[in-house]
């Protein structure tokens, strides 16, 4: 655990130096913000996160979280940095671990700064408090899938670029594209599209539902892509 807590520590620290990771931040609060200026701030609209937070944030994560994820494993392997951290007393999986809750700290940051769209929300109506903590809820579980999914395609290339495309293709087939198709499909085609389908189990956290078998779905998919990174990262120990 010790090593896991410093490999943490130096990911959080790499990202607060990097610039790639305050371009996206303020990438993240610009759409984010005008998002939830243009639903909540025009006559007759309703003072409510729902439609921020179904509709608009799953969107944007998908293009923001690979840009966070792209240098993780793929920057390491391209400055040769890799053979002195795999030299050190820690295993892979300290590595794999350290750099996903550095990350992951990092994106609570940045959820963060979205309280102040639920201050504004509650000056000038009156949400559903329980509902923004499932959504919260959702948003981690959410960003906690996606940040696995990066770290994966991270740790099977040097190249940051072929590491944020497959990333956001994979994310994109499966939050939004499986969903679709699964609407014209019947029989088991259709159940099993649907259980792949990341929204379709974000999305009752925005309507203040919070299930077990959602929150076993995202457990259990973060922790596959974790346990593959883990395998190509040892996979190029031995090349």
């Amino acid at each position: 655990m010790r090593n896991i807590g410093t490999l943490t520590q130096r990911e959080l620290a790499a990202f607060f130096f990097s610039p790639i990771a305050y371009v996206v931040l303020a990438v993240f609060l610009g759409v984010t913000g005008i998002f939830f200026v243009n639903d909540n701030f025009l006559p007759g609209e309703e003072a409510s996160l729902r439609v921020t937070f179904g509709s608009y944030f799953p969107i944007i994560l998908v293009f923001v979280i690979p840009m966070l994820t792209m240098r993780l494993l793929s920057e390491e392997f391209r400055s040769g940095t890799i053979e002195t951290l795999m030299t050190a007393p820690v295993s892979e999986v300290d590595v794999v671990l350290g750099k996903f809750l550095g990350t992951l700290i990092f994106f609570v940051v940045m959820l963060a700064t979205t309280l102040l769209h639920v201050g504004l929300v509650m000056t000038y109506g009156s949400p559903d408090l329980g509902l923004v903590l499932s959504s919260y809820l959702g948003l981690l579980l959410l960003g906690g899938l996606y940040i696995s999914v990066g770290l994966f395609f991270s740790a099977c290339t040097r190249n940051q670029v072929i590491a944020v495309l497959c990333s956001f293709v994979l994310l994109a087939i499966f939050s939004f594209l499986a969903n679709y198709i699964a609407r014209d499909l019947e029989g088991n085609s259709r159940v099993i599209l649907q259980h792949l389908s990341i929204i379709a189990h974000y999305q009752d956290f925005t309507r203040g539902l919070v299930d077990v078998n959602h929150l076993v779905f995202f457990v259990s998919t973060t922790g596959l892509f974790l346990f593959l990174a883990v395998k190509a990262l040892e996979s190029r120990r031995w090349r």
